[in-house]
């Protein structure tokens, strides 16, 4: 999961990275061409979006400054966090729901990824198979239980950590 979250990081960097020193530039020079700045319409939007792309290629690789950090062999293997694919049974919706814990910046809810910092990621987090766990929703509370969890220790095959 790291590797697969770490790749998508750079492929986006490097595509970022060839926008702001190749294209950007290219836009920026056309517009120049076209005459007065002050209404400069292109010009304006090319510096945008520079300003954006810099923003963003900085934002990612803070995350993966963040994401190397991330020591999975010291990840607890049998309680919920980051990178665990969780299986609950949701009482009130009497439905099953498997997802799989990631930071927000990487959800994919098609996917079945569920951000850790929503209200459900922060609910179930450190929480044990066969538990019961009440969380605070915007619909309401609900209780959910813990019908099987799958660490990211555990789908990496490491030893575990309890």
């Amino acid at each position: 999961m790291l590797d697969e979250i770490t790749e998508r990081l750079e492929g986006e960097i490097e595509k970022l990275t060839h926008e702001l020193n190749v294209e950007l530039p290219d836009r920026i020079s056309k517009a120049v061409e076209l005459g007065d700045l002050k209404e400069n319409a292109e010009y304006k939007s090319a510096l945008e979006r520079q300003q954006f792309v810099q923003a963003r290629i900085e934002h990612l690789a803070q995350r993966l400054s963040e994401l190397s950090k991330i020591d999975v062999k010291s990840m607890p293997a049998d309680r919920i966090g980051f990178g665990s694919r969780v299986t609950i049974f949701d009482r009130t919706m009497d439905q099953e729901m498997t997802f799989t814990l990631v930071a927000g910046d990487f959800m994919d809810l098609d996917g079945g990824q569920v951000s850790m910092a929503s209200p459900i990621g922060q609910g179930l987090k450190g929480a044990r198979a066969g538990e019961e766990v009440t969380i605070h929703l915007p619909v309401g509370e609900r209780t959910y239980q813990i019908r099987e969890v799958v660490t990211l220790p555990e789908q990496l095959g490491l030893d575990p950590v309890t």
